[in-house]
């Protein structure tokens, strides 16, 4: 289980360190992607290979299925974490999410997302000012 909310940097290379706390769960290897509200997605190997089961029995008839598809699965890149605890975060990957230096991983159960610094701000600040309308509209729902 991934928690938790960490500043980490992006060396000149695109390297950036993983917390301690998050790579012993990753076993050395990783599946980054595109994620949602421009953030990456970081995945153990378990936890995507059951992702990708779902989107691929999406069904390839209807239009938003095969683009959510491609976003994820056409976007993903194994990855591995070496001795220092880094990961090596594809060029095309930086740009999609706009990482350059200062990067924030979070921790959501069973995914990591990693945020541009500045981006992350802007989103928590919003959602926390919005925060009583999301969570009774998320109590219609049963939570």
């Amino acid at each position: 289980m991934f928690i938790g909310e960490y500043s980490h940097n992006l060396d000149e290379k695109g390297r950036m360190a993983l917390p301690a706390k998050f790579r012993s769960k990753l076993r050395g290897a990783a599946v980054i992607t595109r994620g949602l509200d421009k953030c990456l997605f970081v995945f153990s190997a378990d936890e995507w290979e059951k992702l990708a089961e779902k989107l691929v029995a999406l069904p390839i008839t209807q239009a938003n299925s095969r683009a959510f598809t491609r976003l994820m699965l056409a976007g993903a890149m194994d990855v591995e974490i070496d001795k220092q605890g880094r990961v090596l975060v594809p060029d095309y990957l930086r740009e999609y999410a706009g990482l350059t230096k200062a990067v924030v991983v979070t921790g959501l159960y069973n995914r990591i997302e990693l945020w541009d610094s500045e981006q992350w701000k802007e989103y928590k600040a919003k959602t926390e000012a919005t925060s009583d309308e999301i969570a009774e509209k998320l109590s219609d729902m049963g939570i």
